[in-house]
């Protein structure tokens, strides 16, 4: 982050602007609508700031800028057309520890202003740290449409009817659940038709009933882009209150978890589980019973090989609420960013997912099948089995020289794509890190016309394999 965005209190606090053109008049005029009081340095002012002036809007102070002009002074713009004067007024007020924004000149800047679309008292700042202010615009624009006029009505109500709710909620999580209902109800369509009377009534009849219910809610974070995150899934990952997460979640998508919100790690890897699943279990029914929003997030897809199934059957055991949001898993999304499809008219009719984390002496797969040409076999967690996978898959007739690949990390950044024949898979797995997913078929071949994402693999034969080793 190379800047802290804050929002500055301006009201009565003097603040200097050096320069009286259009584009100090913009800055002037910013500073004005934030309640500052803004003195100005120029030679030359245009109309703007001289009618500014007639009406006491504004006092200037001098024509020429002198480092004592920033004595006092809470914060200062350059905007001249002179680069010694801009510089000298960035030197001065770093002296005085003031800060200093000098008009498009990013290295000499201790805050930048950035785009903002105004629904008072509800601010919404955008910047790209002064690399694309043309991009911040176009997001800005973007929000402009997306944001309805009403909600800084919405957000003045709400700030006049907050004493009064915390005498009747007590907790916090009440008053939380309050405002859910009410920002997403009745109350925003009664602001929004300017009925604000009727509006604060409704806020008053919410508050005789305000009982939060828990819920939890099962939810697959996707195969590791956080692009494909679902729509869903971020509005209620907003929402939790507690998130009880795997370690197959990306850092991406955990960032857009809400901020404030308890985070529980019950993430499982290959020979070690942080936590047991019947403690998993017992958190989700705990944490629910106290009335909370519980998201649980799991990598791909709950329903998987992801024991959704299982945790919401405890849930549905306990009576407590609860709802599903699929994710996409990595068989359609680290395939897919692998240029491997599934399914191809000339080469696979069939796909079928199988995990390869088998219990010792417990494997009651149904070999004959799995090994059947014109077919894609994806298996997850595979790699500590790929020896046995391999043997299992050549003796009931798949050929030696079927296409394999193992995809570590689909879709994101780091992904990597190892690429061999059946005949390999267990040697090319000692190369490989988990999270993987192994893809044996012959649509693996079609990776090398249809790859799109990141670096492209280079087939790995057997020899170049050994010489790894």
């Amino acid at each position: 982050m190379d800047y802290l965005p804050i929002f500055a209190d301006l009201k009565h606090r003097p603040c200097l602007v050096v320069g009286g053109g259009e584009v100090a008049w913009r800055k002037a005029r910013m500073l004005l609508k934030a309640g500052a009081e803004v003195r100005v340095i120029a030679c030359e002012v245009n109309e703007e700031f001289k009618q500014a002036l007639q009406a006491d809007e504004i006092s200037l102070l001098s024509q020429e800028f002198s480092p004592a002009n920033l004595d006092g002074i809470f914060l200062a713009i350059a905007a001249t057309d002179s680069k010694t004067v801009n510089a000298l007024v960035y030197q001065s007020a770093n002296q005085r520890q003031v800060l200093v924004n000098v008009v498009d000149d990013t290295k000499r800047c201790s805050f930048i202003v950035p785009s903002i679309v105004d629904r008072s008292p509800i601010i919404v700042a955008i910047s790209s740290s002064g690399r694309a202010p043309v991009l911040a615009r176009l997001i800005r624009e973007k929000l402009e449409a997306m944001l309805p006029q009403h909600i800084g009505k919405m957000a003045e109500i709400a700030g006049r009817f907050r004493t009064k709710l915390a005498k009747t909620v007590k907790t916090l999580a009440g008053r939380r659940y309050f405002w859910e209902q009410a920002f997403n109800g009745l109350f925003s369509e009664l602001v929004a038709a300017g009925r604000s009377t009727e509006a604060e009534q409704e806020l008053q009849s919410l508050s005789r009933n305000v009982e939060p219910q828990g819920q939890v809610a099962l939810i697959g974070a996707g195969s590791g882009d956080v692009g494909l995150l679902t729509l869903r899934a971020l509005q209620l990952m907003q929402q939790a209150d507690v998130v009880l997460y795997d370690n197959l979640v990306s850092g991406e998508v955990m960032e857009l978890v809400r901020h404030d919100a308890e985070l529980v790690s019950v993430g499982k890897k290959a020979r070690f589980h942080s936590l047991p699943q019947e403690e998993t279990n017992r958190l989700l029914v705990h944490y629910a019973k106290q009335g909370k929003r519980v998201v649980r997030l799991k990598g791909g897809d709950p329903f998987v090989f992801g024991r959704g199934g299982e945790e919401l059957e405890v849930l549905f055991e306990a009576g407590i609420s609860f709802q599903e949001v699929p994710g996409i898993t990595a068989a359609a999304g680290a395939t897919a960013y692998a240029g491997i499809p599934l399914t191809h008219r000339d080469y696979a009719q069939s796909a079928m997912f199988i995990t390869g984390h088998l219990k010792l002496g417990a494997d009651q797969l149904d070999w004959a099948t799995l090994a059947r040409e014109k077919q894609t076999l994806i298996i997850y967690m595979g790699l500590m089995k790929a020896s046995h996978i391999q043997k299992q898959l050549i003796f009931h007739g798949r050929s030696t020289e079927t296409p394999v690949a193992i995809i570590e990390r689909g879709t994101q950044k780091s992904q990597k794509v190892l690429k061999g024949q059946l005949n390999e898979l267990a040697q090319l797995a000692e190369h490989a890190v988990s999270p993987a997913l192994i893809v044996v078929g012959e649509v693996v071949n079609l990776s090398e016309k249809l790859h799109w994402f990141g670096q492209q693999e280079k087939h790995q034969q057997l020899s170049a394999v050994v010489k790894l080793a």
